[in-house]
């Protein structure tokens, strides 16, 4: 055997894993790597992902944008607009409704009510509430309509226009109904919500009706007085009369009230605020209701007797200037102006200006007694007929030339006389003329009477200088001049008051809520003729009623003195602007030689029977005084009349 060692043999081992591709053996001197190459087929393909980073940044900037919208947004929510944003939602929050004033209540002279307030409700509907989403049915507004109409009294078609009204929350369904009507449509709501309970093929149409409170003005006495009263609109405005004259004082002031509301309820918890309203004043007027029946009745059944367009009778205090009736006929129901006729409604008595006739007559004789130009003895020597300007002139009867005294001239209304008196006055008839119209606008025509009345008249009354040559002799006996029914009765008052004209009054005062009473500021006072003048005009007038010659015998009161002058006028048609008709009146004070009452009547165009004022007047002012004085308790004299002569022996 050799001493060397055998070479060794080399075992194959495990085969080495490739390494991977661009790594390089570590060592010095290792062998630069193998370069890659076109995969081996079978190997699995290699997918590489960019990097996260900037996707991730995008996503950052972009959540920090939105954030930075919500931080301004919240800082201008809370800080910049945070009081605009609690008032909105203060406001979608609470809600208000107004709360009406009482309307205070309209009484006559001795507290007896003539106009008052009564609860009422305001019915009202949802409209969205009767639609087919709502109801289930497509004609909801059809049914609440065929059960609503009867009761509110109207037709069927005009309450289902409204039911079906559109894009609506709310509709007027009927305006100041009383308690019963919404009791009654209440009921049916409770029927018809049990009913639809228990069975589904029952609908409550009625859901969508609701009610509001209100209240709803009442004259307890119908017609009476309607003329002064007026009525409340539907607004609740004082739509006439004294409720529009007085409407501020009468209204008072509506309250308001601002409480907490969820679901359109009131939540009790919560803070409301309310401002109470303020109830308004009680109205107390100068009437005697009495009396203004009694004038009321009489005027009503002779203008109805006499076929008349018209009539009107006024009862005034001689002293105090109060007017105790104003009535009219035809009148009007306030409670129900639907049923009114247009012509009727207003205050005839201050609304219409007419000529006043033979009852005018007065003031000028007080002018000629007050320029000491005749007495009531002196004589005027009346022809049958008078020729003046470019005029004839006569009296209502054919008759031989009278010896009549001014007395005499005044107790027959003779026209003739009234001129020739009238043109004592002045030197020349314009200066007559002159001092005529100074004393008829002394008396008060022309001007407002003083009562402030909605739609009063003052008249027409043309300066002296432009009387036309007919006016300036019709004048003096009540043609050619226009009044109204207070300004006649203003007259006789003043003459019955001692020749003082104190200013016609219809409110005495009024109660306040608190309760204290207030009078009415005292009328104004102003001297037209003296003292004197104004007993020898009461003495001429007892003549016209008094003596068997005078032309108001039918006046006549028994016990008493009487005073009075009546009147017939050509009447001018206020729709056609010419003469057709007559207006007859009767004017006077009682008791004649110690006056406390003064009554005038007017009737307008009567067709039937007589249409002379002594006749179809004298009879209803004999009627209305006898009832003022003996409701007044104003007892007779006692004493006899004057008896101032009424013609002359030449």
């Amino acid at each position: 055997m050799s001493d060397r060692e055998p070479p060794r043999r080399r075992v194959p081992g495990p085969a080495r894993p490739a390494r991977p591709a661009g790594r390089s053996r570590p060592g010095p001197g290792a062998r630069p790597g193998r370069r890659p190459g076109a995969p081996r087929p079978g190997a699995p393909r290699i997918i590489r992902l960019g990097s996260p980073r900037p996707r991730l940044r995008m996503v950052s900037l972009a959540l920090t944008l939105v954030m930075l919208a919500f931080v301004v947004r919240l800082l201008q929510v809370q800080a910049v607009d945070a009081s605009a944003y609690a008032a909105k939602a203060e406001q979608n929050r609470y809600v208000g409704r107004t709360l009406a004033a009482e309307r205070g209540g309209i009484t006559d002279r001795n507290g007896v009510e003539l106009a008052t307030s009564v609860d009422a409700y305001d019915i009202t509907a949802d409209p969205m509430m009767f639609t087919p989403g709502t109801t289930k049915t497509t004609d909801a507004p059809e049914q609440a309509a065929a059960l609503l109409a009867p009761i509110l009294g109207q037709d069927m078609e005009t309450v289902a226009g409204k039911l079906s009204t559109k894009n609506s929350r709310y509709t007027l369904l009927a305006h100041r109904q009383t308690p019963q009507v919404w009791k009654q449509i209440k009921d049916l709501k409770t029927t018809l919500a049990a009913k639809a309970e228990t069975d589904e093929g029952t609908v409550n149409v009625l859901a969508g009706v609701l009610a509001v409170p209100a209240s709803k003005r009442v004259y307890p006495n119908g017609e009476l007085a309607a003329g002064i009263l007026g009525w409340v609109n539907a607004d609740g405005k004082g739509g006439g009369g004294v409720e529009q004259q007085l409407d501020e004082e009468l209204a008072g002031k509506d309250g308001k009230i601002r409480y907490a509301q969820s679901g359109g309820r009131q939540v009790p918890t919560a803070g409301s605020t309310e401002t109470p309203a303020v109830a308004g004043s009680d109205v107390e007027l100068t009437i005697d209701r009495d009396i203004q029946w009694a004038a009321q009745n009489a005027i009503s059944e002779q203008v109805k007797k006499s076929g008349a367009d018209r009539g009107y009778v006024m009862v005034q205090d001689t002293r105090t200037g109060e007017i105790l009736a104003m009535a009219n006929s035809p009148g009007f129901d306030p409670n129900d102006l639907s049923q009114a006729s247009s012509a009727a409604l207003g205050n005839a008595a201050l609304q219409d200006a007419y000529e006043p006739g033979s009852t005018a007559k007065v003031m000028s004789m007080a002018a000629v007694l007050e320029e000491n130009v005749a007495t009531p003895a002196t004589h005027v020597v009346v022809p049958n007929r008078l020729h003046r300007g470019d005029r004839l002139f006569q009296d209502d009867i054919d008759h031989p030339t009278w010896n009549l005294t001014l007395n005499g001239v005044l107790a027959k209304s003779s026209n003739i006389g009234t001129i020739l008196a009238t043109g004592q006055l002045g030197k020349t008839q314009k200066q007559a003329n002159r001092i005529l119209y100074t004393y008829l606008r002394r008396f008060g025509i022309g001007s407002p009477s003083g009562l402030g009345f909605p739609g009063e008249t003052k008249g027409i009354l043309a300066p002296a200088d432009k009387w036309s040559t007919s006016q300036q002799y019709t004048i003096p006996f009540g043609q050619g001049v226009s009044i109204n029914a207070m300004q006649a009765t203003s007259v006789y008052s003043t003459i019955a008051n001692g020749g003082v004209r104190v200013e016609p009054t219809l409110v005495r005062g009024a109660k306040g809520p608190d309760g204290r009473f207030t009078p009415a500021p005292k009328p104004k006072k102003t001297r037209v003729v003296s003292k004197k003048t104004a007993k020898t005009l009461a003495q001429m007038l007892e003549s016209v009623v008094d003596d068997e010659e005078g032309t108001g015998t039918r006046a006549r009161i028994p016990g008493y003195r009487v005073a009075g002058k009546t009147g017939t006028a050509n009447r001018v048609d206020p729709a056609t602007g010419k003469y057709h008709g007559y207006t007859s009146s009767f004017a006077g004070f009682a008791p004649a030689d110690k006056p406390r009452v003064t009554v005038y009547c007017a009737i307008q165009n009567a067709t039937r029977g007589s249409y002379f004022g002594g006749q179809i007047c004298g009879p209803i002012y004999k009627q209305v005084m006898e009832f003022a004085l003996k409701t007044l308790q104003i007892p007779p004299t006692g004493a006899g009349p004057a008896r101032l002569p009424v013609s002359f022996t030449p």
